[in-house]
Protein backbone atom coordinates (compact mmCIF):
# COMPACT_ATOMS: atom_id res chain seq x y z
CA UNK A 1 0.00 0.00 0.00
CA UNK A 2 1.54 3.50 -0.96
CA UNK A 3 1.70 6.18 1.44
CA UNK A 4 -1.48 8.03 0.44
CA UNK A 5 -2.96 5.06 0.72
CA UNK A 6 -2.00 4.51 4.46
CA UNK A 7 -3.24 8.13 4.77
CA UNK A 8 -6.97 7.38 3.95
CA UNK A 9 -7.46 4.28 6.14
CA UNK A 10 -5.26 5.71 8.89
CA UNK A 11 -8.20 7.36 10.21
CA UNK A 12 -10.47 4.98 10.42
CA UNK A 13 -8.45 2.39 12.87
CA UNK A 14 -9.94 1.69 16.05
CA UNK A 15 -13.46 2.96 15.75
CA UNK A 16 -15.09 0.20 13.50
CA UNK A 17 -18.10 -0.17 12.12
CA UNK A 18 -20.29 1.12 8.96
CA UNK A 19 -22.34 4.98 8.80
CA UNK A 20 -24.57 6.16 6.31
CA UNK A 21 -24.11 7.36 2.61
CA UNK A 22 -26.49 9.04 0.32
CA UNK A 23 -25.67 6.77 -2.69
CA UNK A 24 -28.42 4.77 -4.40
CA UNK A 25 -27.42 1.20 -5.77
CA UNK A 26 -27.53 -0.42 -8.76
CA UNK A 27 -28.47 -4.16 -9.26
CA UNK A 28 -26.48 -6.96 -10.52
CA UNK A 29 -26.35 -10.62 -10.02
CA UNK A 30 -23.22 -12.76 -9.95
CA UNK A 31 -22.13 -16.31 -9.13
CA UNK A 32 -23.63 -17.86 -6.55
CA UNK A 33 -23.95 -14.71 -4.30
CA UNK A 34 -26.54 -11.86 -4.97
CA UNK A 35 -24.20 -8.80 -5.38
CA UNK A 36 -25.67 -4.99 -5.47
CA UNK A 37 -23.15 -2.99 -7.22
CA UNK A 38 -23.75 0.57 -6.35
CA UNK A 39 -21.95 3.49 -8.81
CA UNK A 40 -18.09 4.73 -6.80
CA UNK A 41 -19.10 7.48 -4.65
CA UNK A 42 -15.29 8.91 -4.08
CA UNK A 43 -14.63 11.61 -0.99
CA UNK A 44 -14.41 15.12 -1.89
CA UNK A 45 -11.05 15.97 -1.84
CA UNK A 46 -9.05 18.79 -0.33
CA UNK A 47 -6.67 21.03 -1.13
CA UNK A 48 -3.53 18.84 -0.85
CA UNK A 49 -5.26 16.30 -3.05
CA UNK A 50 -6.54 13.45 -0.35
CA UNK A 51 -9.84 12.85 0.43
CA UNK A 52 -11.64 15.26 3.12
CA UNK A 53 -11.52 12.43 6.03
CA UNK A 54 -11.47 14.26 9.59
CA UNK A 55 -8.39 12.62 11.60
CA UNK A 56 -10.03 13.31 14.84
CA UNK A 57 -13.22 11.34 13.14
CA UNK A 58 -12.89 8.19 15.30
CA UNK A 59 -10.62 9.73 18.19
CA UNK A 60 -7.30 9.23 16.79
CA UNK A 61 -4.44 11.09 16.05
CA UNK A 62 -2.41 11.21 13.04
CA UNK A 63 -0.31 8.37 14.77
CA UNK A 64 -2.83 6.03 16.12
CA UNK A 65 -2.77 8.23 19.28
CA UNK A 66 -6.04 9.30 21.27
CA UNK A 67 -7.59 12.57 20.22
CA UNK A 68 -7.90 15.23 22.42
CA UNK A 69 -11.54 15.74 23.79
CA UNK A 70 -13.04 19.10 22.69
CA UNK A 71 -16.27 21.04 22.52
CA UNK A 72 -16.17 21.25 18.69
CA UNK A 73 -15.07 19.00 17.13
CA UNK A 74 -14.47 18.79 13.28
CA UNK A 75 -17.57 18.16 11.03
CA UNK A 76 -16.25 16.40 8.47
CA UNK A 77 -17.54 13.06 6.20
CA UNK A 78 -16.97 9.75 7.66
CA UNK A 79 -14.15 7.59 6.59
CA UNK A 80 -16.78 4.51 5.30
CA UNK A 81 -17.96 6.89 2.35
CA UNK A 82 -14.49 6.47 0.37
CA UNK A 83 -14.69 3.97 -1.98
CA UNK A 84 -11.23 2.23 -2.06
CA UNK A 85 -9.80 1.20 -5.44
CA UNK A 86 -8.72 -2.63 -6.25
CA UNK A 87 -5.30 -1.99 -5.62
CA UNK A 88 -5.95 -0.88 -2.42
CA UNK A 89 -8.33 -3.82 -1.57
CA UNK A 90 -5.58 -5.94 -3.04
CA UNK A 91 -3.50 -4.38 -0.42
CA UNK A 92 -5.87 -5.46 2.13
CA UNK A 93 -6.69 -1.59 3.08
CA UNK A 94 -10.37 -2.67 4.00
CA UNK A 95 -8.75 -4.59 6.99
CA UNK A 96 -7.56 -1.12 8.36
CA UNK A 97 -10.87 0.73 7.27
CA UNK A 98 -12.91 -1.65 9.43
CA UNK A 99 -10.90 -1.10 12.09
CA UNK A 100 -7.90 -3.32 11.87
CA UNK A 101 -8.13 -6.21 14.67
CA UNK A 102 -9.20 -8.29 11.37
CA UNK A 103 -8.69 -11.66 13.35
CA UNK A 104 -9.68 -10.74 16.86
CA UNK A 105 -12.54 -9.61 16.38
CA UNK A 106 -14.11 -11.44 13.50
CA UNK A 107 -13.12 -14.14 15.80
CA UNK A 108 -14.96 -12.31 18.67
CA UNK A 109 -18.13 -11.74 16.62
CA UNK A 110 -18.48 -15.49 15.87
CA UNK A 111 -17.71 -16.99 19.26
CA UNK A 112 -20.06 -14.17 20.51
CA UNK A 113 -22.94 -15.51 18.46
CA UNK A 114 -21.90 -18.94 18.86
CA UNK A 115 -22.25 -18.80 22.64
CA UNK A 116 -25.93 -17.27 22.15
CA UNK A 117 -26.94 -20.20 20.65
CA UNK A 118 -26.67 -19.72 16.37
CA UNK A 119 -26.99 -23.15 14.45
CA UNK A 120 -25.69 -24.03 10.89
CA UNK A 121 -28.74 -24.24 9.74
CA UNK A 122 -30.32 -20.76 11.23
CA UNK A 123 -30.29 -17.37 8.73
CA UNK A 124 -28.16 -14.47 10.04
CA UNK A 125 -28.27 -10.82 8.71
CA UNK A 126 -24.90 -8.86 9.12
CA UNK A 127 -25.62 -5.34 9.56
CA UNK A 128 -22.82 -3.13 8.19
CA UNK A 129 -20.84 -6.35 7.41
CA UNK A 130 -18.20 -4.18 5.70
CA UNK A 131 -15.67 -6.22 4.07
CA UNK A 132 -17.33 -9.21 6.20
CA UNK A 133 -14.50 -9.50 9.35
CA UNK A 134 -16.96 -11.54 10.66
CA UNK A 135 -18.93 -12.65 7.71
CA UNK A 136 -15.77 -15.33 6.66
CA UNK A 137 -16.63 -17.23 10.19
CA UNK A 138 -19.76 -17.17 9.58
CA UNK A 139 -20.15 -18.16 5.78
CA UNK A 140 -17.64 -21.09 6.85
CA UNK A 141 -19.84 -22.18 10.19
CA UNK A 142 -23.39 -21.86 8.74
CA UNK A 143 -25.24 -23.89 5.44
CA UNK A 144 -24.81 -22.60 2.30
CA UNK A 145 -26.95 -19.80 1.72
CA UNK A 146 -27.73 -18.74 5.36
CA UNK A 147 -25.68 -15.85 5.60
CA UNK A 148 -26.29 -12.39 4.13
CA UNK A 149 -24.47 -9.13 4.82
CA UNK A 150 -25.10 -5.94 3.83
CA UNK A 151 -23.36 -2.60 3.98
CA UNK A 152 -23.25 1.03 2.35
CA UNK A 153 -19.59 0.82 0.78
CA UNK A 154 -20.19 -1.06 -2.40
CA UNK A 155 -15.45 -0.95 -1.98
CA UNK A 156 -15.89 -2.94 1.13
CA UNK A 157 -18.57 -5.59 -0.32
CA UNK A 158 -16.45 -6.33 -3.03
CA UNK A 159 -13.41 -6.92 -0.55
CA UNK A 160 -15.74 -9.18 1.01
CA UNK A 161 -16.07 -11.29 -1.88
CA UNK A 162 -12.53 -11.45 -2.32
CA UNK A 163 -12.08 -12.30 1.01
CA UNK A 164 -14.01 -15.15 1.04
CA UNK A 165 -12.51 -16.17 -2.59
CA UNK A 166 -9.37 -16.13 -0.41
CA UNK A 167 -11.04 -18.64 1.94
CA UNK A 168 -12.71 -20.73 -0.65
CA UNK A 169 -15.28 -20.00 0.57
CA UNK A 170 -17.16 -18.09 -2.74
CA UNK A 171 -19.62 -20.93 -3.54
CA UNK A 172 -21.24 -20.98 -0.52
CA UNK A 173 -24.20 -18.92 -1.36
CA UNK A 174 -23.63 -15.42 0.67
CA UNK A 175 -25.86 -13.15 -0.20
CA UNK A 176 -24.19 -9.60 -0.09
CA UNK A 177 -26.15 -5.90 -0.84
CA UNK A 178 -25.68 -2.72 -1.02
CA UNK A 179 -28.03 -0.25 0.35
CA UNK A 180 -27.80 2.78 1.98
CA UNK A 181 -30.92 2.89 3.90
CA UNK A 182 -30.88 -0.27 5.85
CA UNK A 183 -33.37 -1.79 3.21
CA UNK A 184 -32.94 -5.53 4.23
CA UNK A 185 -36.09 -6.56 2.78
CA UNK A 186 -34.35 -6.79 -0.21
CA UNK A 187 -32.96 -10.47 1.03
CA UNK A 188 -36.57 -11.67 0.67
CA UNK A 189 -36.57 -14.12 3.84
CA UNK A 190 -36.86 -14.17 7.73
CA UNK A 191 -33.72 -14.23 9.46
CA UNK A 192 -33.00 -16.28 13.63
CA UNK A 193 -30.24 -13.52 14.11
CA UNK A 194 -29.40 -10.64 12.97
CA UNK A 195 -25.74 -8.40 14.07
CA UNK A 196 -25.13 -4.96 14.12
CA UNK A 197 -21.41 -4.46 15.25
CA UNK A 198 -19.60 -1.35 14.82
CA UNK A 199 -22.62 0.02 13.11
CA UNK A 200 -24.47 2.28 16.05
CA UNK A 201 -21.10 3.57 17.00
CA UNK A 202 -21.20 5.20 13.48
CA UNK A 203 -24.92 6.67 13.42
CA UNK A 204 -26.94 9.31 14.65
CA UNK A 205 -30.24 8.20 16.67
CA UNK A 206 -32.55 8.62 13.70
CA UNK A 207 -30.71 6.17 11.96
CA UNK A 208 -30.29 3.87 14.42
CA UNK A 209 -34.61 3.96 14.66
CA UNK A 210 -34.44 3.17 10.67
CA UNK A 211 -32.22 0.52 11.44
CA UNK A 212 -33.78 -0.48 13.93
CA UNK A 213 -37.69 -0.32 12.64
CA UNK A 214 -36.42 -2.37 8.47
CA UNK A 215 -34.57 -5.18 10.89
CA UNK A 216 -37.60 -5.89 12.66
CA UNK A 217 -39.59 -6.51 9.68
CA UNK A 218 -37.08 -9.16 8.64
CA UNK A 219 -37.15 -10.95 12.38
CA UNK A 220 -38.84 -14.61 12.60
CA UNK A 221 -41.02 -15.17 15.20
CA UNK A 222 -38.32 -15.42 18.64
CA UNK A 223 -35.58 -13.49 16.47
CA UNK A 224 -33.00 -11.18 17.74
CA UNK A 225 -30.71 -8.37 16.65
CA UNK A 226 -27.67 -8.31 18.87
CA UNK A 227 -26.17 -4.78 18.10
CA UNK A 228 -22.97 -2.81 19.70
CA UNK A 229 -22.27 0.43 20.72
CA UNK A 230 -20.00 3.21 22.97
CA UNK A 231 -22.12 3.37 26.15
CA UNK A 232 -22.60 7.01 28.21
CA UNK A 233 -22.74 6.98 31.77
CA UNK A 234 -26.39 9.04 31.06
CA UNK A 235 -28.78 10.49 28.54
CA UNK A 236 -27.76 13.70 26.85
CA UNK A 237 -24.32 13.10 27.95
CA UNK A 238 -22.88 16.43 25.66
CA UNK A 239 -19.19 15.81 27.27
CA UNK A 240 -16.41 13.36 25.08
CA UNK A 241 -16.26 10.15 26.67
CA UNK A 242 -12.79 8.52 26.75
CA UNK A 243 -13.31 4.62 26.84
CA UNK A 244 -10.94 1.99 28.07
CA UNK A 245 -8.67 -0.10 27.50
CA UNK A 246 -8.00 1.37 23.69
CA UNK A 247 -9.09 5.67 24.89
CA UNK A 248 -11.52 5.79 22.01
CA UNK A 249 -13.02 9.21 22.22
CA UNK A 250 -16.92 9.08 21.45
CA UNK A 251 -19.27 12.63 21.30
CA UNK A 252 -23.03 12.82 21.66
CA UNK A 253 -23.26 14.40 18.18
CA UNK A 254 -19.98 13.53 16.25
CA UNK A 255 -18.92 10.21 14.80
CA UNK A 256 -18.03 8.01 16.37
CA UNK A 257 -21.09 8.43 18.71
CA UNK A 258 -22.01 7.53 22.49
CA UNK A 259 -25.46 6.75 23.78
CA UNK A 260 -26.91 5.16 27.21
CA UNK A 261 -29.21 2.71 27.55
CA UNK A 262 -31.89 3.98 28.63
CA UNK A 263 -31.52 6.39 25.11
CA UNK A 264 -31.17 3.03 23.19
CA UNK A 265 -34.15 1.22 24.95
CA UNK A 266 -36.25 4.85 23.63
CA UNK A 267 -35.32 3.89 20.63
CA UNK A 268 -36.21 0.57 20.44
CA UNK A 269 -39.43 1.64 21.79
CA UNK A 270 -39.85 3.98 18.34
CA UNK A 271 -38.74 1.38 16.06
CA UNK A 272 -41.88 -1.10 17.85
CA UNK A 273 -38.40 -3.33 19.43
CA UNK A 274 -37.61 -4.22 22.82
CA UNK A 275 -34.20 -4.03 24.16
CA UNK A 276 -32.34 -5.81 26.57
CA UNK A 277 -28.83 -4.50 28.19
CA UNK A 278 -25.80 -7.41 28.10
CA UNK A 279 -23.34 -4.91 28.10
CA UNK A 280 -19.28 -6.46 28.30
CA UNK A 281 -18.54 -8.61 25.66
CA UNK A 282 -14.50 -8.80 25.46
CA UNK A 283 -14.94 -5.74 22.72
CA UNK A 284 -11.41 -5.22 22.89
CA UNK A 285 -12.46 -1.15 22.04
CA UNK A 286 -14.86 -0.88 24.97
CA UNK A 287 -18.32 -1.64 23.06
CA UNK A 288 -20.71 -2.87 25.03
CA UNK A 289 -23.71 -4.97 23.54
CA UNK A 290 -27.65 -4.98 23.44
CA UNK A 291 -30.22 -7.34 22.42
CA UNK A 292 -33.21 -6.05 20.44
CA UNK A 293 -36.50 -8.18 19.55
CA UNK A 294 -39.65 -7.43 17.89
CA UNK A 295 -42.07 -5.69 20.59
Amino acid sequence: MDAASRGRVRRSVAADGAAQTAARPATAKGGNSIIFVEQSCTAPSDKRGGPQVSRAADGLGENGAPGRPGPHPPRAMNIYQTQLRSDEIDALAHREMVGGLWDEIGQLQFDFMRARGLLPGDRLLDVGCGALRGGVHFVRYLDPGRYCGLDLNASLIEAGKRELAAAGLDGRGASLLVDDAFDVSRFGCRFEWALAVSVFTHLPMNQIVRCLAEVKKVLAPGGRLFASYFEAPASAHLAPLRHPPADIVTRYDADPYHQSADELAALAHFAGMTMERIGAWNHPRGQRMLAFAAG
